[in-house]
């Protein structure tokens, strides 16, 4: 079973975690699922950018990003070649490190999930 490290965040995950998955689920629901809030204002369905995240190790085993996925990133602040949006990315058989990005394009932040 693979891990996702996510890498220490000042607001979302402090401390940093470590977490066994399942392939097939997205990186934005194990975030949720181990309660780091990484905000999503379109809920999920790849309408928005706040829940971009930088696949630091194991990028070429997510799925590919379709067309409206790289659309939407080129909107997306601190943009690096291994963006991703958190909700479009499908994890696969390999181990990733995550780093969720200082900023996000959110104008009006949701409620914890």
């Amino acid at each position: 079973m693979p891990q996702i490290i996510f890498l220490p965040h000042a607001v979302f995950c402090p401390d940093g975690l470590v977490v066994e998955v399942e392939p097939g689920v997205s990186v934005l629901e194990v975030a949720h699922d181990n309660h780091i809030e990484i905000e999503s204002a379109c809920g999920g369905v790849c309408a928005c950018t706040t829940c971009h995240c930088i696949i630091r190790e194991g990028f070429d085993s997510l799925n590919e990003a379709d067309e409206l996925e790289e659309d939407l990133l080129d909107k997306a602040w601190g943009l690096e070649a291994q963006s991703r949006l958190s909700c479009q990315a499908i994890v696969g058989d390999e181990d990733l490190t995550i780093e969720i990005p200082k900023y996000s394009l959110n104008h009006a932040a949701e409620a914890p999930h």
